[in-house]
């Protein structure tokens, strides 16, 4: 098995032989495994925690590939064994995987799973819906899910989502939650009026929850004025967030083991979370705060979420959107992070098994954010026709370009953007992996699993 490799077909073979294979292997991991799972940012901070892990000395096992249901977990754990299966320098190893929404319970059964000591949630909004249903039916997977575990699993919760708040009743162990208290970013994050907002309801009562601050979605400092539930204070908190730059943030977090600043290499409110959530799982697995610290102010962007390439004299600038929410945060956050030049786009929209289905969720997210500063866009994927008639309906000032294939529509986005201006690349998440791949060739990148 080659180490690292970036595909599950290993995994999946081996499942079928072994069904109960990721539990054996897990159970040699000096330091036992950590889970992060949710619908927006997982991939970031697992990715984080990995860093983080391997700051503090350790040698971490993990699905950076994104592959990240049990045959992509099977992948990883076969890819640090050696001919007799065992894990290689297995007391140095802890494993660090994200995994989909709807895995969980697989992921923590008894027979084949991890046995996770911490398990850290990002968030709950509408993806995938011919897939997953509504957010309602996978915040009842997840509460079931942790009934049924071992009490000595530490849970770790967003304060600042309603629906992934109120975990807390069903975990039978620890629990520690994070959340942000700068409120001047949600000042700056609600403008605009998004709409994209999954969990307006007390899941007590019934009423509308009414907000102090709104960051993103239903994210924020939230509160019930029926029944009194409201957003808990949160153990590990962001008390001062702040542009460093165009594309980095500076972060003030104050924790259990004290206070902490670091320059976080990427920008937009979202990516604050996903900080937390890392740093509060770091915590949970008993991991320093400095080397929390070290591992932020270095991180290396997740494959397709602000990822950076130069090619043919552009920078090209990828960020995943693959529902209404997360790409509202990425229109956003491009909006808010540029002069007032014109913008440059390669937008994408397919509707393979991995993206879903279903697409009516481009309704719902706010293009108008881009309106009269759109200087060209080139729009591909399998449903490019029904993404332009939404950019229509958005009043895009620039008609755009319906290239279905991901080369030429790359290649055309590339010539009509000026040489040493941004190109912006927003893909849903089949595309990403395609557009990816490409711009790594090109600017002569290796694979993502193979980089550290």
């Amino acid at each position: 098995m080659r180490r690292g490799g970036g595909t599950a077909v290993a995994g999946l073979v081996a499942l079928r032989v072994d069904p109960e294979l990721p539990r054996r292997l897990a159970t040699q991991l000096g330091h036992g495994s950590a889970i992060v799972t949710g619908t927006n940012g997982k991939t970031t901070s697992a990715r984080m925690l990995a860093a983080i892990a391997r700051e503090a000395g350790l040698r971490p096992v993990a699905n950076p590939s994104g592959s990240n249901l049990m045959r992509g977990i099977a992948t990883a754990l076969l890819g640090e064994t050696d001919l007799l299966g065992r894990v290689r320098v297995a007391s140095e190893r802890l494993g660090v995987f994200e995994v989909d929404e709807a895995t969980l319970p697989e992921a923590t059964s008894a027979s084949g799973g991890l046995t996770p000591r911490v398990i850290v949630f990002t968030n709950l909004f509408r993806d995938q819906l011919d897939r997953y249903g509504e957010v309602d039916a996978v915040a009842e997977l997840w509460r079931r899910t942790l009934a049924a575990l071992p009490s000595e699993a530490t849970i770790v919760l967003n304060a600042d989502d309603p629906a992934v708040a109120s975990l807390a009743a069903s975990a039978t162990g620890p629990v520690l939650t994070y959340g942000i208290e700068d409120t001047r970013v949600a000042e700056e994050s609600a403008s605009g009026g998004e709409h994209a907002s999954d969990y307006r309801f007390c899941l007590s009562c019934g009423e509308e929850l009414s907000y102090e601050a709104a960051f993103y979605g239903h994210i924020g400092h939230w509160r019930c004025t029926s029944c009194g539930r409201a957003r808990p204070q949160p153990d590990v908190r962001a008390t001062c967030v702040e542009p460093a730059s165009e594309w980095s943030t500076r972060l003030t977090l104050a924790t259990p083991q004290g206070e902490l600043e670091v320059e976080l290499p990427l920008s937009g409110v979202y990516n604050v979370e996903n900080a937390l959530a890392a740093t509060t799982g770091a915590l949970a697995l008993g991991l320093p705060l400095e080397a929390v610290g070290r591992a932020l102010s270095a991180f290396q962007a997740a494959f397709g979420r602000q990822e950076y390439f130069r090619v043919d004299g552009r920078e090209v600038l990828v960020l995943l959107g693959k529902n209404p929410t997360g790409l509202n945060q990425v229109l956003r956050t491009i909006a808010s992070s540029v002069d007032g030049n014109q913008l440059h786009f390669l937008l994408f929209l397919n509707d393979g098994i991995a993206d879903g289905r279903d697409i009516s969720w481009i309704w719902d997210a706010d293009y108008e954010l881009l309106a009269d500063r759109v200087g060209s866009v080139v729009v591909a994927g399998t449903r490019a026709e029904e993404l332009a008639l939404r950019l229509k309906y958005a009043d895009l000032p620039v008609e755009p370009a319906v290239i279905h294939d991901t080369r030429p529509a790359l290649d055309a986005a590339l010539a009509t953007t000026p040489p040493g201006e941004m190109l912006y690349v927003v893909p849903t998440y089949t595309a990403m992996l395609e557009v990816r791949e490409l711009l790594a060739r090109r600017g002569r990148r290796g694979r993502f699993w193979e980089e550290r």
